[in-house]
């Protein structure tokens, strides 16, 4: 790799450091190919992304960002995982380490606050972005919906007692 190779590594490391809602660092050592594939494929169905680079040059790219202080989990074979969700990718990461011994979550960092594992088990936890979506939209969507009900409560009650009547009277 020359140095405007290694240049351009550096610049998207630092671009995923800053734009990520959540990157989770993780060993990966004794993973086969297809373990990674299917961690890679995950990740992609989560809206997340998977990233191999050298720890000298993710260290470089941390210079300066509100993250830098996950440079220390940065040693031996490591992996980045990474979404703009800042749950997606705990979520991800902290599911298939329970599933993969090999793959063991070293911590990680959500916005400028670093995690621990326990940080990052805490994180994947929470719901994510759309589940907080659905969960509002049934909040307001249920008032509106009781109030559609009552109103329409009487014209079914005066129907029905309206067809009984009829019912009578054909009797």
């Amino acid at each position: 790799m020359d140095r405007a190779q290694k240049e351009q590594v550096v610049d998207e490391l630092g671009q995923i450091f800053e734009s990520s809602g959540v990157v989770v660092v993780a060993h990966y050592e004794g993973m086969t190919v297809a373990q990674m594939q299917d961690l890679r494929s995950r990740m992609r169905e989560a809206g997340g992304s998977v990233r191999v680079a050298k720890n000298r040059l993710a260290k470089i790219a941390l210079e300066g960002k509100p993250c830098a202080s996950i440079a220390d989990y940065l040693t031996g074979m490591t992996v980045l995982t990474y979404s703009e969700d800042p749950v997606a990718a705990a979520k991800v990461a902290d599911k298939y380490a329970k599933d993969n011994e090999k793959f063991v979550i070293l911590g990680g960092s959500m916005g400028d606050s670093a995690l621990d594992v326990a940080g990052v088990k805490a994180v994947a936890a929470m719901p994510s972005r759309d589940e907080l979506i659905a969960s509002i939209v049934g909040c307001i969507g249920a008032p509106a919906s009781n109030i559609a009900g009552a109103i329409g409560a009487p014209a079914s009650n005066i129907a029905g007692i309206l067809s009984t009547l009829e019912d009578r009277e054909a009797a």
